[in-house]
């Protein structure tokens, strides 16, 4: 982490219990600064020749006859104003990227710019930001966090956008020219170790760094935050969609799918949880294949437990149904929710219809097509005529027998639904029939 330190004398704050602040010296004070619950008692001279607006409070406070200065609403509170009042005495201040921002509004708000006196706090703290906070990556990312308490003052300043284009723009790095101490929370991988540092020579080998080394450091940034991030990633177009999905893959276990479940089961606010799904689901990369089937199918089953809006789920349904069979049976069984139209039904089987839908219309397959070649016709353009799809349609038909024969145990399924989801399938597709016959029994049964 980086520090800069101002100032060359010792700290003289005293502390009296939880409310007082004073300095340790012969000069009687001749100022009180009140801020929040807390009460500094200083003198005017250093404060004043700093900070133009303490010059106007106590001008105008000095007519009505006081002493006291309230500046309740300065940003960052007490301890901002404190690293403020020790640079105007010259008393050393440590500055690091968990209180320079505060520091830096407090500033502002102080107005402690160079046209009151050259080399003030202000400037001070923007070459610390700009040489040094937002070169490295830890720091840039705490800053980041630390806007969210102080956003009215971080927008006027535009450290957000600031701290957004350093964390993007080391994202977008070239993997070749990261060094690990960028990243802070991401595990090594067994071959990243020091046992595997050194070659049959003993020099020490310099490791691959993975392209997606940063996506578990981004996951402890809040949703509004996050999506600026991607966003900044994305439009350098330095970083391709299969990296963005992994870093959305990550976020989305941290952020939605590890509490959904007990959120929902336990009826509490689910704010968050669909603040983040509106993310990652607008965030996800149209490359074909950079995000998971799995991935998919989880969203779309958190978007029913969340009730999240119709268009979320029409554009997850699409996209799941071109890569439908790289889907697995237990991600298929999404909970029926009140108004998928199969009653009492445990399984939203309507929405695994409309995934096969788009599936089937992805590869110019469809029913009356499967027809014409069992009746002989040689003018029928059939995507199965393709091996690589119909190996896909093989896939599929298998997923759907496995598919038919979880929901199959559901009592409460209608038959007229298992019949449909059954037939929907091209009878080509399957080349046996044992899967869709044990589906069968276990209905009947």
């Amino acid at each position: 982490m980086k520090y800069m330190k101002l100032g060359s004398k010792p700290d003289a704050f005293q502390t009296e219990g939880n409310s007082i602040r004073s300095v340790a010296t012969e000069l009687a004070v001749d100022i009180v600064v009140t801020v929040g619950d807390v009460k500094f008692y200083l003198h005017k001279f250093p404060l004043l020749s700093k900070s133009s607006r303490l010059q106007t409070l106590v001008a105008s406070t000095s007519e009505e006859g006081s002493d006291e200065v309230d500046i309740s609403d300065i940003p960052g509170g007490p301890a901002a104003f404190e690293v403020c009042a020790k640079f105007c005495y010259g008393m050393v201040v440590t500055l690091n990227a968990y209180n320079v921002l505060a520091a830096r509004c407090a500033a502002e708000y102080l107005e402690m710019s160079e046209t009151v006196e050259k080399g003030n706090l202000v400037y001070k703290i923007d070459v610390f930001l700009s040489a040094s906070i937002f070169r490295a990556w830890k720091d840039s990312i705490i800053v980041l966090q630390s806007t969210r308490p102080l956003q009215r003052w971080t927008d006027s300043l535009k450290v957000v956008n600031h701290c957004v284009d350093a964390i993007a723009s080391r994202a977008s790095t070239d993997p070749s020219e990261v060094d690990w101490s960028y990243t802070y929370s991401r595990r090594k991988l067994p071959s990243e170790t020091d046992g595997d540092a050194r070659g049959w020579n003993g020099v020490r080998k310099r490791q691959a760094v993975p392209r997606d080394w940063w996506v578990e450091d981004l996951c402890d940034l809040e949703v509004c935050l996050y999506r600026k991030v991607i966003l900044a990633i994305k439009a350098k177009g330095r970083t391709g969609g299969a990296v963005v999905g992994e870093a959305l893959r990550a976020y989305a276990c941290r952020r939605l799918f590890g509490s959904l479940d007990h959120a929902v089961s336990d009826g509490l606010d689910c704010t968050k949880h669909r603040a983040a799904l509106e993310a990652v689901a607008d965030l996800l990369p149209a490359e074909k294949g950079s995000v998971s089937c799995g991935l998919l199918l989880k969203l779309l089953r958190a978007s029913c437990l969340l009730e999240s809006g119709q268009a979320y789920r029409g554009e997850l349904i699409r996209r799941i149904g071109a890569q439908l069979e790289r889907a697995s049976v237990p991600d298929l069984l999404i909970p029926a929710d009140s108004g998928d139209g199969d009653g009492d039904a445990t399984y939203n089987v309507g929405m695994v219809a409309a995934m096969l839908e788009e599936f089937l219309l992805h590869h110019k397959v469809n029913g009356a097509e499967a027809e014409k070649r069992e009746d002989g016709e040689d003018d029928v353009d059939v995507a199965a005529d393709d091996p690589v799809t119909s190996s896909k349609l093989a896939a599929v038909a298998k997923l759907v027998d496995g598919y038919l024969s979880e929901i199959a145990k559901d009592p409460c399924l209608p038959l007229e639904t298992f019949v449909a989801l059954a037939e929907s399938m091209p009878p080509l597709s399957r080349p046996v029939h044992d899967a869709l016959y044990r589906a069968i029994d276990v209905y009947l049964k």
